[in-house]
């Protein structure tokens, strides 16, 4: 385990450059095993593209002339074209703060250090066979430890707390890394009983939330206290609740208690309020200061002077009639007209593998976000639209958004209104919205999306311990648990899309309902507010017909659309000759036919073999191109009518047996 410590003794001048070479190679290897996390939180702004990661300068302005290369041997090394300075990742790092990565090094591998989560360099000398003796050997004994535990009680880390006559000190023990360290991510104190009740404390540092939970009050708080980095803790286990920040009585006790509120609303917590601290109390007073001089924390809680974060909404609203009859305020626009997508409203685009789904949902977003009407489908202005997608790779997705034809006036607000992922490889469990919900966030500068498009549901299904996506549980856990918490994080009046796939339905069925083709229907459909399938009913025609189900609205007639020269129209279902290159195509499909069927009945007349329309329908089905049963028995009676095709009734002539046919 000691490997994985940096000793590093600045106050002996023979080794520091020794020493400073091995920390800045121990750094560096971390950065680089986090590189892409890395740049992201150092330029939120940036983007990655092409195994590259873009971003305007050192200061995070958005642009491209700064690149950091993201794979093979030059990972970690940029070059800013503009300014034309360059460097590893440390010196990057390093211009991002306005530092000298040579001059400032002690200051800048300090707060490397903290955002890797390592320990700083404790002593000199060898290195120890145990570093948790090394480090109570440097410090002396440690004078207290918590426990973090997980709700069911197992343990995840340890916080270890030390007096040497420089101050205090605090050590975290990753358990299960078994490496001086934070976990990640980092987990809040007291869960095995703050996840068990709805009302909870949170405050500054393991020593006041026990001070409160000798008096039997439900406190927490984030490992490293007003330090703890928000974005590396975990605060899931606040969803629901109804929480109370109590921060220290200083600057940065209201700063913690401002981003930690800021996150337990990310997280869904039901409310959140921050105590205001009492202004005849002593600078830095807190809870354990309060417990220790017998204040009545319990009453203080209940009433003292608090902002506001959050409130809990209403558990079930409810309106009288003449409330819903005097309510003469105007509707909500359409973010979709008509009434296609609602704000806060959930759309299911569903389709079978290979009908187009992908291209049509491409095609429908980018005009979107350049507010121009497809297919009758009209945004009040341009929107704001995120697809996360999870099938296309990069150059492929590149390929296919430059065959999409958009209007020329509109396409300088499409270009910065969609914002699409490569092919993601993650599930949207808790991890993965770590990852998305950040992402979606930061993707429009000062404002959140209007759309969220997930395609498919498949790739990225966490349905929890219910089951699969077929399993009607799991799929309201992923819908509730999961889209949800992405909807309520970036903006809870987003309309989402959900791409999914269909599963195999009768004709009769599908006729009657064809929504029940959607897996997962049950739940699904009880969810959303609009539904969508693109369905092509003639395997030998590219005609897909487009069937709506609107919740929020009047029926919208179903449509009949085609992809015609790169661009999704409507089409009349009725004439299929309607354009000229749609008729030839059906034209060439219709001699190909003719020729394979032909080609099929000589091959098998010199063998001897004649047969039904039936029974040939029968045995070449999905053979050679020609369809299934139904298809080919018309094709054989066109070619029959066309004279091609000849029966006979005289089977005895050949010596076989007679045909049970009218036709022969």
């Amino acid at each position: 385990m000691a490997e994985n410590i940096v000793w590093l003794d600045y106050n002996d001048a023979s080794d520091q450059e020794t020493h400073a070479s091995s920390d800045t190679d121990a750094l560096r290897r971390g950065l680089l095993d986090r590189l892409e996390a890395v740049l992201l939180y150092l330029f939120p702004q940036g983007r990655i593209r092409s195994g590259k990661f873009y971003v305007g300068d050192v200061d995070g302005n958005r642009g491209k002339s700064l690149v950091v290369e993201l794979e093979g041997e030059r990972r970690g090394l940029w070059k800013d074209f503009a300014s034309d300075e360059g460097g590893d990742v440390i010196d990057l790092w390093a211009c991002s703060r306005g530092l000298c990565a040579r001059h400032d090094f002690p200051r800048l591998a300090d707060e490397i250090r903290r955002w890797l989560g390592l320990a700083p360099p404790i002593g000199r000398g060898p290195k120890p066979r145990d570093v948790r003796s090394a480090a109570i050997d440097d410090l002396g004994p440690y004078t207290a430890k918590w426990d973090y535990l997980t709700a069911d009680g197992r343990l995840i880390a340890c916080v270890y707390r030390y007096d040497p006559p420089t101050g205090k000190e605090y050590r975290p023990w990753d358990v299960r890394a078994r490496m001086w360290r934070a976990p990640d991510p980092r987990p809040i104190y007291n869960l095995p009983a703050i996840s068990k009740l709805q009302d909870v404390v949170l405050v500054e540092g393991e020593k006041c939330a026990d001070a409160l939970i000798a008096c039997g009050i439900a406190a927490t708080t984030a490992m490293n206290g007003a330090r703890a980095p928000v974005e590396k803790t975990d605060w899931t286990p606040l969803s629901g609740k109804h929480v109370i920040i109590w921060p220290d009585r200083d600057a940065p006790g209201w700063h913690y208690a401002e981003n930690a509120a800021r996150a337990c609303v990310s997280a869904g917590a039901a409310s959140v309020a921050i105590l205001v601290p009492l202004t005849d109390k002593p600078d830095k007073w807190d809870a354990a200061d309060a417990v220790a001089e017998g204040f009545d924390c319990a009453a203080f809680i209940r009433g003292g002077e608090r902002r506001v974060v959050k409130a809990a909404a209403p558990v079930l609203p409810t309106f009288t009639l003449g409330m819903l009859l005097d309510d003469d305020s105007p509707l909500p626009p359409d973010l979709v007209a008509p009434r296609v997508l609602t704000p806060g409203g959930l759309l299911v685009f569903g389709g079978a593998p290979k009908v187009g789904k992908s291209d049509f949902l491409l095609a429908w977003l980018t005009h979107m976000a350049a507010g121009a009407t497809f297919l009758a489908m009209t945004p009040p202005r341009p929107l704001r639209v995120f697809y996360l997608q999870a099938e296309v790779q990069y150059h492929y997705l590149r390929e296919r958004v430059k065959e999409i034809r958009l209007p020329p006036s509109r396409l300088g607000s499409a270009r910065a209104n969609f914002v699409a992922t490569p092919q993601l490889r993650l599930v949207l469990d808790d991890a993965g919205l770590a990852q998305v919900i950040p992402a979606i966030a930061n993707a429009f500068v000062g404002e959140p999306p209007d759309i969220i498009a997930i395609d498919p549901i498949r790739n990225v299904f966490d349905g929890g311990d219910a089951g699969g996506e077929n399993d009607n549980g799991a799929m309201l856990f992923f819908l509730s648990q999961r889209v949800e918490r992405i909807r309520q994080a970036v903006n809870p009046d987003a309309g989402v899309i959900l791409a999914h796939h269909t599963k195999k339905l009768g004709k009769k069925q599908f006729e009657e309902d064809p929504f029940q083709a959607l897996a997962g229907a049950g739940s699904l459909r009880g969810y959303y507010t609009t539904g969508m399938l693109l369905f092509r009913p003639d395997e030998t025609r590219t005609t897909r017909q487009l069937i709506f189900e609107l919740r929020n609205g009047a029926a919208i007639p179903s449509m009949h659309v085609d992809k015609i020269h790169g661009e999704w129209r409507e089409v009349d279902a009725n004439e299929r000759l309607v354009m000229r290159d749609y008729g030839e195509r059906l034209d060439s499909e219709r001699r190909r036919k003719r020729d394979a069927i032909l080609q099929i009945l000589f091959d098998e007349a010199a063998q001897g073999r004649c047969y039904t329309a039936n029974q040939f329908a029968e045995s070449f089905e999905g053979k050679a191109g020609l369809g299934g049963e139904r298809t080919i028995r018309e094709r054989l009676s066109a070619l029959s009518t066309q004279g091609y095709i000849k029966y006979f009734r005289n089977a005895q002539d050949y010596g076989l047996p007679p045909a049970r046919t009218k036709f022969g």
